[in-house]
């Protein structure tokens, strides 16, 4: 059929909906929609998607845990309450809403076993009498319809016909249910949404000022002190923080991994166990810059920043590799230290600006936030990008500095030694 302009949009924010209560839905539209009085219908084509690696949950999801819904609701409200008031948190709401109107039956076990009655019977004649059961089958040719019987809709429309069911059909003296049972009109749940088998209540939010950690702090401790928790009710803050702390062991495994074989490469390269501690050096000053420049852009902590630092662990080594490598090249000529750490600085100088500056320049649209989907892609890219440069200058200035003082601890120690030796493919680099 046809969709309107008002019917597109409707299903595109209840798609939006579903993917935020969710984590994320595909929705694929393809149908023809008018574009104006006498005009042909035009097809559109839309599709609402996550990214694959990272979750659409809310920043912050606090889990109330009780058994009793009619309080487990109350305190999800006072949480949502309390946490509104909260300046580090934006968009409060839990998953606690309204529910329909429905009969409730309560049966007065006292009363059944007073009048000789049987609660599963009782039950199941009002079932029966309102939702109707199956009495027989009617064949229709090769098909077989079921015929369901119960009472007409006049019978049991309001509450009041409900109460007065009979629950004794047959007897000598007729009991009407309300004489064995509270009957009342009240609410139902929402829903009942468990974690771990246990009943639980979501209040969500997004974070307004400051980071994703300190706003979890204020809230563990905000709901500790002001909301008075039963024996029975707690509460637990998941949502992006849970995944970050989830993946930060991994994460640092990763890192912890990627700068042994780093190590590891180098000291089989270099014939060298020092050497190669001068070269890695350069790895905690790239994170010095990234820090820096996460702290000036107000940029929290995240899992794609930190894939940018493992990943800087392998990139801001080569710059030092080339300038230490063609130090040992100049000494094996038979060139002073100090002049061949001069030397190979000056010489090695614009291979490591050109390197530095190619390798920035190609992540700047990156870190430009250009395009869909860049809040997750700038964090990387600045991280990245930040720590390359301050390395790249802190290597020049630092790293000469460092190789001396080692080498002269080494001379100290051990006695003067040729330098470190390199591949003979390397002795007639220039």
């Amino acid at each position: 059929g046809e969709l309107s302009a008002d019917k597109v949009e409707e299903i595109y924010s209840h798609g939006l909906k579903l993917m935020a209560e969710r984590g994320g839905v595909d929705i694929d539209l393809n149908a023809p929609y008018p574009t104006g009085p006498g005009m042909p219908p035009r097809h559109i084509s839309a599709r609402v998607v996550r990214p694959v690696l990272f979750s659409f949950q809310t920043p912050i999801e606090v889990e109330v845990h009780g058994t009793d819904l009619l309080q487990l609701r109350q305190k999800a409200e006072e949480t949502r309450d309390v946490m509104a008031a909260l300046p580090e948190l934006a968009d409060v709401e839990t998953t606690q809403r309204p529910g329909a109107p429905e009969v409730q039956i309560v049966y007065d076990r006292d009363q059944l076993s007073r009048y000789g009655l049987n609660i599963q019977t009782v039950a199941q004649q009002v079932r029966d009498a309102v939702k109707g059961y199956e009495a027989t089958l009617f064949n229709l040719g090769d098909r077989r319809i079921p015929i369901v019987v119960r009472l007409q809709e006049d019978d049991r429309r309001r509450v009041t016909d409900v109460s007065e069911f009979l629950v004794n059909p047959g007897g000598e003296r007729p009991i009407a249910l309300y004489s064995v049972a509270e009957v009342t009109l009240a609410e139902g749940p929402s829903e009942v949404r468990r974690v771990d088998g246990r009943r639980v209540a979501l209040v969500r939010s997004n974070v307004g000022m400051g980071s994703l950690g300190g706003a979890v702090e204020r809230v563990e401790s905000v709901l500790t002190r002001e909301i008075d928790w039963p024996s029975d009710m707690t509460f637990y803050v998941a949502g992006q923080s849970q995944e970050w702390d989830r993946s930060r062991g991994s994460l640092l495994l990763a890192l912890a991994l990627s700068v042994f074989l780093v190590y590891v490469i180098m000291a089989a390269q270099f014939e060298s166990l020092l050497q190669p501690l001068v070269i890695m050096l350069t790895i905690p000053l790239a994170f010095l810059g990234t820090v820096l420049a996460l702290w000036l852009l107000d940029i929290s902590m995240s899992v794609v920043v930190f894939l940018g630092m493992i990943m800087l662990a392998g990139i801001v080594v080569n710059n030092a590799i080339v300038l230490v490598d063609y130090i040992n090249t100049l000494r094996q000529r038979g060139m002073e230290r100090a002049e061949a750490i001069v030397t190979a600085g000056s010489v090695r100088l614009r291979p490591i600006l050109m390197t530095t500056a190619t390798t920035a320049l190609g992540l700047t649209p990156m870190a430009l936030g250009l395009g869909d989907g860049a809040e997750i892609r700038t964090p990387m890219a600045i991280a990245v990008i930040s720590g390359l440069l301050a390395s790249t200058v802190l290597t020049l200035l630092i790293i000469p500095s460092f190789y001396s003082m080692i080498d002269r601890l080494r001379e100290t120690a051990l006695g003067p030694s040729p330098a470190a030796t390199v591949p003979e493919a390397e002795r007639l680099t220039p």
